[in-house]
């Protein structure tokens, strides 16, 4: 099962990660962001993850989306395979742009 955030007190979780300064990382192609995201999110596809372990380093916490939250949930257990704990899957890029604007 696919963890993600749609109801109101996980879009507060979410808020709160985001307001902490989370590590808000877009997964899907280079393409997909460039046709909209978040602001602060940076682009690393799911595909690239592994190769860009470094960039998730010493990051309090980080929020993986996409465009449903299955690319993130694998991104997410991609990142929690190599000893990050502090990865949470936020589904879609929507949720995350609901969760900064609200």
């Amino acid at each position: 099962m696919i963890k993600t955030y749609n109801n109101q007190n996980e879009t507060n979780t979410l808020s709160t990660l985001i307001k902490n300064g989370a590590f808000l990382v877009d997964v899907r192609t280079p393409a997909e962001f460039a046709s909209g995201s978040v602001q602060g999110a940076i682009n690393i596809p799911v595909d690239h993850v592994l190769d860009a372990l470094s960039q998730f380093e010493n990051k309090e916490s980080i929020i993986v989306f996409c465009l449903s939250g299955a690319r993130s949930g694998y991104a997410k257990d991609l990142l929690t395979q190599h000893g990050f704990s502090n990865v949470v899957n936020g589904g879609s890029w929507q949720n995350i742009y609901f969760a900064i604007n609200s």
